[in-house]
């Protein structure tokens, strides 16, 4: 008796011309058409272009004007810090008092910023600069002071004047 699988196999000869069409359509990249599950929810790239574009256009209906000529914009923080701009896009409408300042930003702390900036800190910043220097001449005295107890401390700490090892090797377990 013959086996059907095995009988089933031999009399199976596969279309050739169809198979190579199937590849063919397989190969080829199809987005779409029968057959595919369609998409659940339309998905939406933000790019930071986008997000410009429309800041650009509220500018635009603020009437702003570009401002070229501006190497450096600094902005100074209550907490002693500084936003510093290097080479920015300004863009004003002094009818309005609306600035905008755009491009890559660091925030850095006054101390580090203080060489170049004594040119451009006025009247008001100048006290707040004067403020800093007290606070940074306490800090430093509170730090001298703190390590003056710390070596006060150190001497108060008696020497060992008995060896612990040879007495705890004399007691009996």
């Amino acid at each position: 008796m013959v086996d059907p699988a095995v009988q089933n196999t031999e009399e199976f000869k596969p279309n050739l011309e169809k198979l190579k069409r199937l590849q063919q359509q397989a190969s080829s990249v199809v987005i779409g058409g029968k057959g595919v599950p369609r998409r659940k929810k339309k998905i939406i790239h933000k790019t930071a272009s986008t997000d410009d574009k429309k800041l650009q256009s509220s500018l635009k209906k603020l009437t702003v004007n570009h401002i070229p000529g501006i190497d450096e914009v600094n902005m100074f923080k209550d907490n002693g810090e500084v936003i510093n701009f290097v080479n920015p896009k300004v863009q004003a409408s002094l009818t309005s008092n609306i600035f905008a300042i755009s491009g890559h930003s660091e925030t850095k702390p006054l101390t580090e910023m203080l060489p170049t900036i004594m040119q451009q800190l006025g009247g008001d910043n100048m006290f707040n600069l004067k403020n800093l220097a007290k606070e940074l001449e306490k800090t430093a005295q509170e730090l001298k002071v703190n390590q003056g107890t710390e070596a006060a401390q150190d001497e108060e700490i008696p020497e060992l004047v008995e060896n612990f090892d040879e007495a705890s090797k004399n007691e009996k377990i």
